[in-house]
Formats: structure tokens, C-alpha cells, sequence
């Protein structure tokens, strides 16, 4: 449980996930996505003409916000249980799914098939992603950890 000090300028990484701790993080973790993810959501709505665009709908952020929060934690756990360098591990995985994320928002916007698609309303999706991401990575990565 002793931590590991890299060679980077003032940075210091715990090398163990304090997996008892996922019990209180990890709920914490899913409301406060939850919670940045309306808050966009809200902003969006209230500066961008979304009309009848179901992604910025109350109950599509806020069910793949959970779901994608959730999954983080479930990995999270996993990795901090058999990873030798869980952090660094996570971390990684974590910013290839929020490339992958980005996927369905773009082709969104190529295929205009649903109505309200501009790039302001893509934006305030991708938007949504990077600040649930920033927030479950942030999270996990500090408050689940052995110090």
C-alpha cells in the first residue's frame, strides 16, 4: 500500500484502488455525472433551439450517464483487483471509451436522421461526455485509491 512517486514534476500516484471505498465512491461518483451532465444539458436547451432532438432530453442524458458511469465503476473495480498499475491502466481505458463515445454523436450529425441535429446540438453532446468523463476519471482515480 505504499505509493508510487514518478519522475514527473509533482506527481503522485497511489498504485493501490482501496477497493472498500468503491461502496460510497462509487454511487457518489454516478450522481455527480449525473448531476454536470443536467446541468449541460440544461444550459443547452435554454441557449440552443433543441425543439424535439431526443438526445437533449431529460431521460437520454441521464440514462446513459448512469450506465457509462456505472460501467466505469464496474472496470474500475476490476482493474484496482488485478492490475498491477491500476490508475495508469484506467486512465487509458477510460479515454479510449470517451473517443468511442464520440462516435454515435458524429454520426449523428453526417446522417441528420433525426430532427434538431446541428452542431451546436452534437457540441452540447460531446459537451456532456468530456465533463462526465473529467468528473468519473477525477473521482475514481482520487477518492478510490490508498493514500
Amino acid at each position: 500500500m505504499a505509493a508510487t512517486y514518478s519522475t514527473a514534476a509533482s506527481s503522485v500516484q497511489p498504485d493501490d484502488v482501496a477497493l472498500r471505498r468503491l461502496a460510497w465512491v462509487g454511487p457518489l461518483t454516478i450522481i455527480a455525472a449525473v448531476i454536470g451532465t443536467v446541468i449541460v444539458r440544461t444550459i443547452a436547451a435554454a441557449l440552443l433551439n433543441v425543439g424535439n432532438f431526443p438526445p437533449l432530453g431529460w431521460g437520454p442524458p441521464i440514462a446513459f450517464t448512469v450506465i457509462g458511469a456505472l460501467g466505469a465503476v464496474l472496470v474500475f473495480a476490476l482493474i484496482g483487483r488485478f492490475a498491477r498499475r491500476p490508475i495508469t491502466l484506467f486512465k487509458r481505458i477510460a479515454l479510449g471509451v470517451l473517443v468511442v463515445s464520440f462516435v454515435p454523436d458524429i454520426l449523428l450529425l453526417v446522417s441528420r436522421v433525426m430532427p434538431g441535429t446541428t452542431v451546436a446540438t452534437v457540441g452540447a453532446l460531446a459537451v456532456m461526455h468530456v465533463l462526465a468523463w473529467t468528473i468519473i476519471v477525477r473521482m475514481l482515480t482520487t477518492l478510490a485509491v490508498t493514500e
